[in-house]
């Protein structure tokens, strides 16, 4: 078993507005996709986030969104590939300035919502994604859904890529998500979900909301800094990964 990323998206309050704790995560995961002002968060709330993961030691990541607040991202919007390319430029163009003003890096850029799961089947969101990512910094790490659209897009680019995975989601058959609007979209039950990552990790297999045995790359994991559940899950999934790794 080969050592895992885990992933959180964070930095997401807004304001007067809490959302998750961020610092409670940052002890268990390796990795923070930090909102960049569209779909949440705000400038104290991206330099707090970066300051937080740096003492952590957790690499930094870029988590741009739909300009949508009301939503949180999470609403498909009908953009140009033009238009999304500048709405990711402008997005990590300024949380890597906030890393910079702190004396840290930007390592990785993960879209967010609506735009991860459109560019995932959309290759032209997908390409615009990962030009604008390269237009900024060739040597970041674009996180994508894995056995995405995002992938080719990387490799044409000249990205290193990373296959995403989710604890706490559960699967198509063709490997995408199963949308929030549907029952059972959500897995609550958190040593099922942490049963069900060893299982990928071992197999390179996970079974899928219709009972049906599919194949994911998994490079990194993601658990939802805004579940109720995030920092016990997080916990749980970090102990349990170091375990299985420390008895092999």
């Amino acid at each position: 078993m080969k050592n895992i990323d885990i992933n959180s998206d964070l930095g997401e309050s807004f304001g007067a507005y809490t959302m998750g704790n961020d610092a409670e995560v940052l002890r268990y995961v390796t990795s923070a996709n930090i909102a960049c002002g569209f779909h949440a968060s705000d400038p104290l709330t991206m330099q707090k986030a970066v300051r937080q993961a740096k003492e952590a030691g957790v690499k930094i990541g870029a988590h741009p969104g739909y300009p949508d607040l009301v939503g949180f991202g999470r609403r498909e919007l009908k953009v140009s590939p033009a238009e999304l390319k500048a709405m990711v430029i402008y997005q990590v163009g300024a949380l890597q300035a906030v890393c910079k003003a702190e004396g840290t890096k930007l390592h990785h850029v993960k879209p967010h919502g609506a735009m991860y799961n459109m560019a995932a089947k959309d290759e032209k969101l997908a390409d615009a994604i990962a030009e604008a990512v390269a237009a900024v910094d060739g040597s970041l790490t674009l996180v994508g859904l894995s056995g995405s659209c995002l992938k080719a897009a990387a490799e044409k680019h000249g990205l290193a890529f990373a296959a995403e995975v989710f604890a706490d989601r559960a699967y198509e058959d063709d490997g995408s998500l199963v949308s929030r609007t549907k029952p059972g979209a959500m897995i609550e039950d958190e040593d099922l979900a942490i049963r069900r990552m060893l299982h990928l990790l071992e197999t390179g297999t996970i079974e899928s909301s219709n009972g049906k045995e599919i194949r994911l790359e998994a490079d990194t994991i993601c658990v939802h800094g805004d579940s109720p559940k995030a920092v016990l899950f997080a916990k749980k999934l970090r102990e349990a990964l170091d375990a299985r790794i420390a008895a092999k």
